[in-house]
């Protein structure tokens, strides 16, 4: 009697990156021109294979980002976004990507190497209103990651790192309109950020504005998280307004 093995399909590992910062106020994420086919010339999230089998997720991503983007992945928080498998994603077979995100201030230019022609900061909006066309699934991944960016601003002080300190509120409600994609009401957004204990702490100084009005500064609190959160205008579970 013969046996009947299995033999598992040939799958492949990658990672794929997505890196998010403000420039001119404006939210960019970090894209490479692909040197290589599938896809040359097209632009896409730095990424790539796992390198060996002792090469952890994380450690690929690290190495990916310095190869073909010259960034220092050791200053960057790399957090899972998720894993994209659709069987027809890559045209080079069954690959499964395992996405990252990091979001940070003042990150440099990047710098090409590797299987990378060129690398460059995009703003995001550019990519979600589709008018640009990117390799693979990757409109989708830029998507889901700056959906966590934005559930991440709503819940961290994250948005506090992104201006220069002391800071008005003004200049931190520019910092939520850039990532969230959104105008906000000023008196409402004042309200809010009051309304949350240790977000912000006033240093007792003010700033005249461009107005020739005084606007009172204010540094990072001690909370890291927010509570309660500073949730987004339109969110179907507060039903509130900008």
């Amino acid at each position: 009697m013969s046996e009947n093995r299995w033999a598992p399909p040939p799958v492949l590992l990658a990672v794929d990156l997505v890196i998010l910062t403000l420039r001119d106020s404006r939210l960019h994420v970090l894209l490479v021109e692909r040197g290589v086919e599938p896809y040359r010339g097209a632009l896409a999230l730095p990424g790539g294979f796992l390198n060996n089998p002792g090469e952890s997720l994380e450690q690929a991503a690290h190495r990916e980002l310095s190869e073909e983007a010259g960034l220092d992945a050791a200053r960057l928080h790399l957090e899972q976004i998720s894993a994209y498998g659709d069987p027809d994603r890559d045209p080079r077979g069954r690959i499964i990507s395992v996405a990252y995100l990091a979001i940070a201030p003042g990150l440099p230019e990047p710098a090409p190497g590797t299987d990378a022609a060129d690398a460059h900061w995009v703003p995001v909006e550019e990519i979600l209103h589709r008018r640009l066309t990117l390799a693979f699934d990757h409109v989708d991944i830029i998507a889901d990651g700056v959906e966590r960016a934005r559930v991440k601003l709503e819940h961290t002080a994250l948005a506090t790192a992104f201006c220069e300190t002391p800071f008005t509120i003004a200049e931190l409600q520019r910092v939520y309109e850039a990532v969230w994609g959104v105008r906000l009401d000023p008196r409402n957004f004042y309200r809010k950020v009051q309304g949350v204990p240790g977000f912000i702490v006033a240093t007792g100084s003010s700033r005249r504005t461009a107005r020739g009005r005084p606007a009172r500064l204010f540094r990072a609190g001690s909370r890291t998280l927010l509570n309660p959160p500073i949730v987004r205008p339109g969110r179907p579970e507060t039903g509130e307004d900008s």
